[in-house]
């Protein structure tokens, strides 16, 4: 009888191996260890549900498919923070200007889609330099590429957010 996924000492043993390279993986995609882990045990609910359709050795492939798509589900649907928000005190915007809220609310919307359409290195190099304040050096040395490589990303990153956001 051949292995199958669904077998539960071949999923275990899938699990023990590829878990914790799957959740780095993620890790240095999002920057976010507990949603690493969450989308870590997503894809192994998703691998699960098809262990039938699915053979050992493709299991590995099939998480990162997933996992990837789980992440960039996820960040379509975020709400990004960025440093300008901490600038203002909310609520007194919100009562004083509430046409302010408004724009603010539509830029935000408009920026997390500019940031979701970026191509998955420039988005990464962004939103780790950005959103986690890791420098140029770090990312470089998380995503095993040159500074330059990062420089480069960033730089593209931002041209397209700005060509974007421009008209707003």
């Amino acid at each position: 009888m051949a292995e199958n996924v669904c077998q539960q000492q071949v999923f275990e043993k899938i699990f023990r191996e590829s878990a914790p390279q799957l959740r780095n993986y993620l890790y240095y995609k999002c920057g976010n260890l507990e949603r690493a882990n969450d989308l870590v045990q997503d894809a192994f609910a998703k691998l699960w549900e098809k262990c039938k359709s699915v053979v050992p050795d493709a299991a590995l492939p099939f998480l990162y498919t997933v996992a990837k798509n789980l992440m960039l589900n996820l960040i379509k649907k975020d709400n990004v923070r960025f440093e300008y928000a901490s600038n203002y005190d909310g609520e007194t915007l919100n009562s004083e200007h509430p046409e302010f809220e408004m724009e603010m609310n539509e830029y935000k919307t408009k920026l997390e889609s500019a940031i979701a359409a970026l191509p998955e290195g420039q988005r990464e190099v962004f939103l780790m330099n950005r959103i986690d304040k890791l420098t140029y050096k770090q990312i470089a040395e998380r995503l095993e590429v040159s500074q330059k490589a990062v420089e480069k990303r960033m730089s593209k990153a931002l041209l397209k957010l700005k060509d974007v956001l421009q008209g707003h």
